[in-house]
């Protein structure tokens, strides 16, 4: 059976395709930090334009911008330093107490049920301690252990943080000639509808972080005047911390209930505190669900308060933790793509005829 020209051409562009899956899968650890780095190259560039419009050299205005970025993922992880910094020495010291309220709670509690237990708290006590009073070389020692058993797993993070800044330079520093590289592999005859896409997206991606910056602000805010409001010594960093770490959906939120959940126990070390941190954190879940997320980021993207949440729930159901981080700015490319195909087919003869 003889296949025609336009049969021909399908089968070779299958067969590129699948070349290129079977390649990226094959390449998926090596491409990793290169991908990490163009997201992080189409996040940071625009910043990089305006300052080179501002007739700043464009390698300073590349490293002005890296910096920044790089102080502010920084300043992130320090918010966690006066927690750690006030929470371990409380914790080394009320940690005998906590074991043995739990004894005397816990046991009598599940033998009501008919489970008879038995904690051996001194030995607890005397490994929790030592774990606790371990000096640096233990740490040391442990870590370089680890790093042996594991040393191709902490060999590509160093790798990889190492790779990511580099590369990311050399994107910001090539933008201009990247895309344009990119515009000329599209045939002249596509370019109009083919670039109205790409800039509608890019519209309604810009869109969607500018309403992800304003949830995380908010909710920094919102977590930080509750804990106050509970009586919180660290509410600010705790607060900020939790606010900001959401753009990692449920990871962010989880580290932060835990943080505040420890730092109520050895603050007030009563069941009381931590039922108000499950409140406080309870609702700050279902605002951020239900109200700031449809509304500051559904909104601007074009999807209402039930999609945002139906893009939630089915891309974590089909693709797990990573499907979370995607789904809406998957939703709105998918969007745009929707609106374009409905405007084509209302013009088209199949709808009109």
């Amino acid at each position: 059976m003889r296949m025609t020209p336009a049969q021909k051409r399908s089968l070779t562009w299958l067969s590129i395709a699948a070349a290129l899956a079977l390649a990226l899968w094959l390449l998926a650890p090596v491409l990793t930090p290169f991908v990490v780095a163009a997201v992080l190259a189409y996040v940071l560039h625009p910043a990089v334009e305006r300052l080179a419009a501002r007739r700043f050299p464009r390698v300073l205005a590349v490293l002005l911008v890296e910096v920044v970025a790089l102080l502010l993922g920084l300043a992130l992880l320090l918010l966690l330093v006066p927690v750690l910094v006030k929470e371990i020495p409380l914790l080394k010291a009320q940690l005998p107490l906590l074991l043995d309220r739990l004894d005397q709670t816990l046991a009598p509690w599940l033998a009501q049920f008919g489970i008879q237990v038995a904690f051996d708290v001194a030995s607890i006590k005397a490994w929790l301690a030592g774990l606790l009073d371990a000096n640096m070389e233990d740490w040391l020692s442990a870590a370089l252990s680890s790093a042996r058993i594991g040393g191709s797993v902490l060999l590509s993070l160093f790798g990889n943080a190492v790779l990511v800044p580099v590369v990311l330079f050399y994107l910001l520093q090539a933008w201009p000639q990247v895309t344009e590289q990119v515009r000329e592999l599209v045939p002249p005859r596509l370019r109009a509808n083919v670039f109205g896409f790409l800039q509608e997206i890019d519209q309604v991606l810009g869109q969607y972080m500018r309403g992800q910056l304003a949830v995380m602000a908010a909710l920094a805010v919102y977590y930080s005047a509750a804990l106050a409001l509970v009586g919180f010594d660290l509410a600010l960093p705790l607060g900020v911390f939790t606010g900001l770490a959401v753009a990692i959906p449920y990871v962010g939120f989880g580290l932060g209930l835990v943080l505040s959940m420890l730092a109520a126990l050895l603050q007030f070390a009563s069941l009381k505190a931590l039922l108000l941190v499950a409140l406080v954190y309870g609702l700050g879940q279902l605002i951020e669900s239900f109200v700031l997320t449809p509304r500051l980021v559904g909104e601007r993207i074009g999807l209402g308060p039930l999609a945002v949440i139906f893009a939630l729930l089915a891309f974590g159901q089909l693709f797990g933790f990573v499907g979370v981080l995607i789904a809406l700015p998957a939703s709105a490319v998918a969007a745009v793509a929707l609106r374009r195909a409905q405007t084509s087919y209302r013009a088209s003869r199949l709808y009109s005829g």
